[in-house]
């Protein structure tokens, strides 16, 4: 945890986060897509080393993976793909806690404790 966000600063990272995070969220849907080729494939390695799609599976969990070191980079934690859950590291009141957002919310209200996780959400 290299960076501390104040609640301006959190803030003013929800637009890009959302770009971001749609995109995670797309080249995810596209892997999961893929799934069930994936698992014929997987059963099926000791006499086909590969599936039609591969290369194109390789693409996908590339950009997959550039879009989450983007958001990495920022220092901010993606806890739930699905809903978009991410949690900034904040210091109140002298320690360590999360300013926690979701992509359905317009800007960032809530916080926890570091080992509260989604339930323990508190108002700011």
């Amino acid at each position: 945890m290299n960076k501390l966000f104040s609640l301006d600063e959190a803030n003013a990272l929800i637009p890009h986060l959302r770009d971001l995070l749609a995109r995670v969220q797309a080249e995810r849907g596209r892997m999961l897509g893929m799934k069930p080729e994936l698992e014929k494939a997987q059963k099926a390695y000791l006499s086909d080393w590969g599936i039609p799609r591969g290369a194109e599976y390789i693409e996908i969990l590339d950009a997959f993976q550039q879009a989450m070191k983007e958001i990495e980079d920022l220092g901010v934690l993606v806890k739930d793909f699905d809903i978009g859950l991410c949690d900034f590291p904040h210091k109140r009141e002298g320690r360590v806690v999360y300013l926690c957002w979701k992509l359905d919310e317009d800007k960032v209200s809530w916080w926890h404790d570091m080992d509260a996780g989604f339930a323990g959400r508190q108002p700011l």
